[in-house]
């Protein structure tokens, strides 16, 4: 990649929509094949990938260092802890037997990506107006239960469109969670599994990665960090207002848009 301009725009993509239930990945891989962009071994999307991580960690470090500190003599805290492992081990198990099929067949199919980002869009809106009436109203004090299925929940964005938070978010709704608290659970499970994650991608294409660009690299990097804080700083409040409706409209539209431009070819 040798285009700053391009680098830029994908760094702002990533920051954009990696913590919002809009599929980041799904995001960038129509992007990438509506511009004809290809990174060898997938470096550059890794790589800014990152950048959105490092930024969540040093939004949450306080409060998880915290937890930790206290983990030993607090049981809330301590199960706190729990509820975010617990929530992040079938995503283990099921990314480690998956992997290969999700990155070399479901990732190469954009079709499968705009319908999942248009189903994903419609299924937002009926659960934003559906949900059941909210019982738990801190992302630290779900039930292990309730973690758990929502782990399991994440599994689902395993095939492109779906999003991980959108998947996460929905689950949690579902099971009885405020919609604040489940944008937050959202946001710590992302820490281990994006973590684990980027990786794991990093070993198994350790002899792919290139980073002759980097500069590129450093750009996108450095746009996805910044704009990554900037969301994750902003978006809870939002949705506490507002809700999930317009990133359900704005998944539809993307995927739509999509759509168009496969059937003519593009």
């Amino acid at each position: 990649m040798d285009n700053i301009f391009l680098a830029a725009l994908l760094g702002l993509l990533e920051g954009l929509t990696e913590f919002i239930p809009v599929s980041s990945t799904g995001h960038l891989l129509l992007a990438g094949h509506f511009l004809g962009f290809d990174s060898p071994g997938n470096t550059f999307e890794v790589v800014i990938q990152l950048g959105a991580v490092l930024a969540l960690i040093s939004l949450y470090a306080v409060k998880l260092t915290g937890l930790a500190l206290r983990a030993r003599t607090d049981p809330a805290a301590l199960r706190a802890l729990m509820s975010l492992l617990i929530a992040f081990l079938p995503a283990v198990f099921i990314g480690l037997l998956a992997h290969d099929f999700i990155k070399t067949v479901l990732f190469e199919s954009p079709m499968l990506i705009a319908v999942m980002l248009i189903v994903g869009g419609v299924i937002l809106l009926v659960i934003d107006r559906i949900a059941p009436p909210p019982v738990h109203f801190d992302a630290m004090e779900l039930p292990l239960r309730k973690a758990l299925i929502v782990g399991f929940c994440q599994c689902l964005a395993m095939v492109p469109g779906v999003s991980r938070s959108g998947a996460t978010i929905v689950g949690a709704l579902m099971l009885g969670v405020e919609k604040r608290a489940a944008a937050e659970f959202s946001f710590l499970l992302s820490l281990p599994t994006m973590g684990a994650a980027v990786a794991y991608d990093l070993f198994k294409s350790r002899d792919l990665l290139d980073f002759s660009a980097v500069a590129d690299i450093a750009v996108g990097f450095a746009v996805a960090f910044l704009t990554a804080i900037i969301v994750v700083r902003s978006v809870l409040g939002f949705i506490g207002k507002h809700g999930y409706a317009v990133f359900g409209w704005w998944r539809i539209t993307v995927g739509t848009l999509a759509l168009i431009g496969l059937w003519a070819g593009a």
